[in-house]
């Protein structure tokens, strides 16, 4: 299988993005923008709790927080919430920890971010990492991850689909389903008035989608007036 050079990485995260909304991945990676709501302010602030966490070691658990991590098969590069160590005979199996602020997901973005970790956490070590665990800030639990076959094929599919997005540079076009109501882009991306489900409407809809875009984009630019 081809591997990466350096100058080729991309955001690990954003394998979460684009298993999540193709669009969002595009809009924040592609398009370089960022919109803040409630639900990603906490998840921001979760995260910098974890980052300001004390490394240490006790018995044969040794804890890392923000630990940079690469890979050259996926072609990613980021940093892990926490990887925990686990002493066994001669080795330090890692163990890595991603923070979440909600519940868990029906798709596999977050475990897909995860696994992403533990490729990379594979190919720095050079040691087997078998299982990790979300923990989601709403329900306070981790959720164990086993690393399957399967869910690293998925792994290597999305690393592939985001190489080729950004070879392309081209932000997909809306699509709405539910998910979308939480986003934070959602007064950006406007799904609804621009989804092929709006297609019918002819290009009345289009008119009105495209002066509602405008009228938000010109709110908040004064905003910062």
């Amino acid at each position: 299988m081809p591997e990466y050079n350096e100058d080729e990485y991309l955001p690990l995260s954003a394998l979460q993005h684009i298993v999540f909304c193709k669009r969002q991945c595009a809009l924040i990676h592609i398009e370089q923008l960022w919109l803040e709501n409630k639900l990603t302010a906490e998840g921001r602030i979760i995260h910098e709790r974890v980052d300001r966490g004390d490394s240490g070691a006790k018995g044969k658990v040794r804890i890392e927080y923000s630990l940079p991590l690469k890979s050259s098969l996926l072609g990613v590069t980021g940093k892990a919430d926490v990887v925990e160590f686990y002493k066994h005979n001669a080795n330090w199996i890692p163990y890595p920890v991603e923070y979440k602020r909600g519940k868990s997901k029906k798709d596999n973005c977050d475990k897909i971010q995860l696994c992403a970790q533990a490729i990379s956490l594979e190919e720095m070590t050079k040691v087997k990492v078998e299982k990790g665990s979300l923990f989601y800030g709403k329900i306070r639990r981790r959720e164990d991850v086993e690393f399957t076959d399967s869910l690293r094929e998925e792994t290597v599919k999305a690393a592939k689909e985001l190489h080729e997005m950004f070879r392309q540079g081209k932000t997909p076009k809306p699509e709405y389903s539910k998910k979308c109501d939480t986003c934070s882009f959602i007064d950006l991306c406007i799904p609804k008035a621009l989804s092929s489900s709006a297609k019918g409407r002819g290009s009345k809809a289009k008119d009105i989608s495209v002066s509602v875009w405008l009228e938000k984009i010109i709110s908040k630019e004064e905003e910062f007036l």
